[in-house]
């Protein structure tokens, strides 16, 4: 069964950077759709990036510059989270997410069903 585990989370000062890494396995084909979530406690939880079948990369809108989605074409590679110039309210868990093969923009929690146990960043 495929596996998410997510790494790289911890606490940083202002302005810092971190890369986060979701390690993969049990998928038996290549072309999973892919994504990461963040979520503070009592808010909902919010999309980031995604990398679809294609290893197209979409964003949503209030992520871009701050954060770059990246994964090398294949199967049960990891996927990565670069996060730039941190700021407390980055401060959250932080979650990779994978479903089957998809195209296009899916951001919305509903839209996967496997999930890693999460990272927590810490900016402060």
């Amino acid at each position: 069964h495929v596996q998410l585990v997510e790494s790289g989370g911890g606490s940083v000062q202002p302005g810092g950077s971190l890369r986060l890494t979701c390690s993969v396995s049990g998928y038996t084909y290549i072309g999973a759709c892919m994504a990461w979530f963040r979520q503070v406690p009592g808010k909902k939880r919010e999309g980031l990036a995604s990398i679809d079948g294609d290893d197209k990369i979409y964003y949503n809108d209030d992520a871009k510059g701050h954060f770059t989605i990246s994964k090398e074409h294949g199967k049960n590679v990891p996927m990565y989270l670069q996060i730039s110039n941190l700021e407390p309210e980055d401060t959250a868990m932080y979650y990779c997410a994978g479903k089957g093969y998809c195209r296009g923009r899916y951001m919305l929690p509903q839209h996967y069903n496997l999930w890693g146990q999460g990272t927590q960043v810490t900016v402060s």
